[in-house]
Protein backbone atom coordinates (compact mmCIF):
# COMPACT_ATOMS: atom_id res chain seq x y z
CA UNK A 1 0.00 0.00 0.00
CA UNK A 2 1.15 3.45 -0.91
CA UNK A 3 1.96 6.23 1.63
CA UNK A 4 -1.15 8.34 0.27
CA UNK A 5 -3.36 5.28 0.38
CA UNK A 6 -1.65 4.69 4.11
CA UNK A 7 -2.48 8.62 4.95
CA UNK A 8 -6.19 8.58 3.37
CA UNK A 9 -6.79 5.90 5.55
CA UNK A 10 -5.15 7.22 8.85
CA UNK A 11 -7.32 10.66 8.52
CA UNK A 12 -10.70 8.54 7.31
CA UNK A 13 -10.03 6.62 10.46
CA UNK A 14 -9.43 9.95 12.87
CA UNK A 15 -12.01 11.94 11.40
CA UNK A 16 -14.73 9.86 13.49
CA UNK A 17 -15.14 10.30 17.35
CA UNK A 18 -16.00 7.32 18.87
CA UNK A 19 -12.81 5.93 16.70
CA UNK A 20 -10.96 8.68 17.83
CA UNK A 21 -12.45 7.69 21.88
CA UNK A 22 -11.31 3.86 21.08
CA UNK A 23 -7.56 5.23 20.83
CA UNK A 24 -7.86 7.04 23.34
CA UNK A 25 -8.92 4.07 25.44
CA UNK A 26 -6.31 1.84 23.88
CA UNK A 27 -3.56 4.75 24.63
CA UNK A 28 -3.58 3.26 28.23
CA UNK A 29 -2.49 -0.12 26.98
CA UNK A 30 -4.08 -3.49 25.30
CA UNK A 31 -7.52 -4.35 25.75
CA UNK A 32 -10.15 -6.62 24.74
CA UNK A 33 -12.88 -5.74 22.18
CA UNK A 34 -15.65 -6.43 24.88
CA UNK A 35 -13.50 -4.22 27.37
CA UNK A 36 -13.24 -1.18 24.70
CA UNK A 37 -16.93 -1.46 23.60
CA UNK A 38 -18.17 -1.23 27.22
CA UNK A 39 -18.34 2.23 27.45
CA UNK A 40 -20.43 3.00 24.33
CA UNK A 41 -24.54 2.98 23.58
CA UNK A 42 -23.54 0.99 20.12
CA UNK A 43 -23.96 -2.46 19.86
CA UNK A 44 -20.43 -4.58 19.45
CA UNK A 45 -20.85 -5.08 15.87
CA UNK A 46 -20.64 -1.62 15.32
CA UNK A 47 -17.51 -1.61 17.67
CA UNK A 48 -16.36 -4.55 15.61
CA UNK A 49 -17.19 -1.90 12.51
CA UNK A 50 -14.80 0.79 13.66
CA UNK A 51 -11.85 -1.68 15.03
CA UNK A 52 -11.64 -2.84 11.73
CA UNK A 53 -11.71 0.58 10.29
CA UNK A 54 -8.62 1.36 12.87
CA UNK A 55 -6.92 -1.86 11.41
CA UNK A 56 -7.07 -1.10 7.86
CA UNK A 57 -5.22 2.24 9.17
CA UNK A 58 -2.96 0.19 11.03
CA UNK A 59 -3.59 2.50 13.94
CA UNK A 60 -4.47 -0.75 16.09
CA UNK A 61 -2.70 -4.26 16.00
CA UNK A 62 -5.18 -7.50 17.10
CA UNK A 63 -3.56 -10.50 18.64
CA UNK A 64 -6.34 -13.68 19.62
CA UNK A 65 -5.48 -15.61 22.78
CA UNK A 66 -7.20 -18.40 22.68
CA UNK A 67 -10.97 -17.02 22.57
CA UNK A 68 -9.62 -13.54 23.54
CA UNK A 69 -8.97 -10.38 20.71
CA UNK A 70 -6.47 -8.03 22.57
CA UNK A 71 -5.79 -4.80 20.70
CA UNK A 72 -3.14 -2.48 20.97
CA UNK A 73 -2.47 0.81 19.69
CA UNK A 74 -0.01 1.58 16.84
CA UNK A 75 1.24 5.29 16.93
CA UNK A 76 3.06 5.14 14.15
CA UNK A 77 0.06 6.64 11.36
CA UNK A 78 -0.23 9.10 13.29
CA UNK A 79 3.41 10.54 13.33
CA UNK A 80 2.99 10.17 9.81
CA UNK A 81 -0.18 12.51 9.54
CA UNK A 82 2.05 14.79 11.93
CA UNK A 83 5.00 14.64 9.68
CA UNK A 84 2.42 15.36 6.85
CA UNK A 85 0.71 18.13 8.67
CA UNK A 86 4.01 19.71 9.03
CA UNK A 87 5.09 19.37 5.56
CA UNK A 88 2.12 21.32 4.34
CA UNK A 89 2.17 24.22 7.38
CA UNK A 90 6.08 24.20 6.07
CA UNK A 91 4.88 24.94 2.40
CA UNK A 92 2.00 26.86 2.91
CA UNK A 93 3.82 29.63 5.71
CA UNK A 94 6.74 29.66 2.56
CA UNK A 95 3.72 30.43 -0.30
CA UNK A 96 1.92 32.75 1.95
CA UNK A 97 5.51 34.15 3.54
CA UNK A 98 6.44 35.02 -0.74
CA UNK A 99 3.34 36.62 -1.58
CA UNK A 100 2.97 39.02 1.40
CA UNK A 101 6.78 40.04 0.44
CA UNK A 102 5.39 41.04 -2.93
CA UNK A 103 2.49 42.39 -1.59
CA UNK A 104 4.70 44.75 0.92
CA UNK A 105 7.36 45.71 -2.53
CA UNK A 106 4.13 46.48 -4.35
CA UNK A 107 2.66 48.79 -1.89
CA UNK A 108 5.98 49.95 -1.74
CA UNK A 109 6.48 51.21 -5.27
CA UNK A 110 2.93 52.41 -5.95
CA UNK A 111 3.86 54.81 -2.50
CA UNK A 112 7.32 55.71 -4.15
CA UNK A 113 5.54 56.23 -7.86
CA UNK A 114 2.99 58.38 -6.20
CA UNK A 115 5.94 60.38 -4.42
CA UNK A 116 7.95 61.05 -7.98
CA UNK A 117 4.34 61.86 -9.31
CA UNK A 118 3.39 64.43 -6.83
CA UNK A 119 7.02 65.93 -6.77
CA UNK A 120 7.36 66.14 -10.85
CA UNK A 121 4.39 68.51 -10.58
CA UNK A 122 5.94 71.92 -11.12
CA UNK A 123 3.95 74.75 -10.04
CA UNK A 124 1.95 77.21 -12.69
CA UNK A 125 4.45 80.23 -13.40
CA UNK A 126 2.92 83.22 -12.72
CA UNK A 127 2.35 85.21 -15.97
CA UNK A 128 1.51 82.62 -18.37
CA UNK A 129 -1.79 82.90 -18.68
CA UNK A 130 -3.67 82.51 -21.41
Amino acid sequence: MNSQANLDYTLIALADPTRRALLQQLSRGPARVTELAEPFAISLNSVSKHIRLLERADLVRREKSGRDHWLTLNPEPVDEVLQWMNEQRAAWTHRLDTLEALLIAEVEAEEKAGQTKSSSKSPMRKGKRK
